[in-house]
């Protein structure tokens, strides 16, 4: 059986379109006229997904998280450091704009994910904390601006991802190769994996400008089964970045290809296995999944915890199809440790609060 994820609603795709709904019986057209953003002015929460195709009802009652959903608290001066760095070259991550869980952890062992072309994207995803808008027009330094930044803090591994540029005629394939090309010329032995948009109605040629620069890694993530496209990734298509994946390891057999998606938002576990067996058709190596945490009461409802027996299946299921490595597991974000991953480590095991009456004892056999 299945569900629609709980706080959304079929038929409508905006607020003008609520009042033109309304006003029909009475013969009366609304005169509003929907205004376009400001170039560079972020939309969050209700605002951006206001003009989605399947309305979001803001939540009511959060879910209480389980002992197994925990973050890593550690190195605050590492964290400190590593955002004044990124400051100081007029930097973005991923990490701070979508609220990853994962930041302390992450910048407190010295690594970061880098967002490049700006902190705005033309997609209004639900389930995502980056803001919507109109982007400024591409910065001409930040390929220097963040090849710098990987050499100064001398990164082994770095991940480049990018907000959704619709608006660029090659969806901002070239500034992904100026990016690669500026690391490698100053970190020549970093390892680079850059996780992409769809590049939906420009993909063949974005393909070819990516070939004249290939990363170590080519990762897009799927983020959701089929079945829940049309609510959680408006404006993308499930069949699209699965032929996204697939050519760009027909243009680079060498180079590994990599996919994230997230639980825990409707889907049902026979949907993530056969999104599995579809990523291993579709020539994918690395996969990662973890659980949806929803941003704000704004965005798109959890629907469930995930319990991390089932994450096992999926892993193990998995390993039976032959991906190179599988990461899936509670706390796990596409770009969580992936130099890791890519080395072939297994995944972090999770951790989960000791019980109060657990823990007393625990203290006594030690005592």
């Amino acid at each position: 059986m299945f569900f629609t994820p709980k706080n959304i609603i079929f038929g409508y795709t905006s607020e003008v379109e609520d009042r033109f709904l309304n006003c029909q019986n009475s013969g009366k057209l609304p005169m509003t006229k929907y205004q376009k953003p400001e170039q560079g002015v972020k939309l969050r929460g209700a605002e951006k997904v206001a003009r989605i195709p399947v309305k979001v009802i803001p939540t009511v009652d959060v879910l209480r998280k389980p002992d197994w959903i925990r973050v890593k608290m550690t190195a605050p001066e590492e964290v400190q450091r590593i955002k004044t760095t990124l400051r100081a070259q007029k930097l973005h991550t991923v990490c701070e704009e979508a609220a990853c869980p994962n930041l302390t952890e992450c910048f407190g062992g010295g690594t970061a994910t880098f967002m490049i072309m700006g902190d705005i994207c033309t997609r209004r995803c639900p389930f995502c904390d980056v803001a919507h808008g109109r982007p400024n027009a591409l910065d001409a330094d930040e390929p220097l601006h963040m090849a710098e930044t990987i050499a100064n803090l001398k990164l082994k591994y770095a991940v480049i991802t990018s907000v959704d540029r619709d608006d660029l005629l090659d969806g901002g394939a070239q500034h992904f190769v100026d990016c690669i090309k500026k690391s490698r010329e100053l970190s020549p032995t970093t390892l680079l994996e850059i996780l992409v948009p769809d590049f939906r109605g420009r993909m063949d040629v974005a393909l070819r400008i990516m070939t004249e620069c290939p990363p170590d890694v080519f990762n897009h993530n799927i983020e959701t089964v089929p079945r829940l496209y049309k609510a959680m990734r408006p404006g993308s298509d499930y069949q699209h970045s699965l032929t996204l994946l697939e050519k760009f390891k027909e243009y680079c057999p060498d180079i590994p290809t990599k996919c994230g998606l997230m639980v825990g938002i409707g889907e049902t576990e026979e949907e993530v296995i056969s999104l599995l067996n579809d990523l291993r058709a579709h020539g994918v190596d690395y996969v990662t999944i973890g659980q949806y945490l929803q941003p704000s009461k704004e965005h798109a409802a959890l629907d469930r915890f995930v319990t991390p027996e089932e994450f096992e299946r999926y892993a193990e299921h998995g390993r039976k199809l032959g991906f190179k490595n599988i990461w899936s597991a509670p706390m796990v974000r596409s770009s969580y440790f992936a130099d890791r991953q890519y080395r072939g480590e297994p995944v972090p095991q999770v951790r989960r609060k000791t019980p109060p009456a657990r823990k007393i004892a625990i203290q006594a056999v030690e005592a």
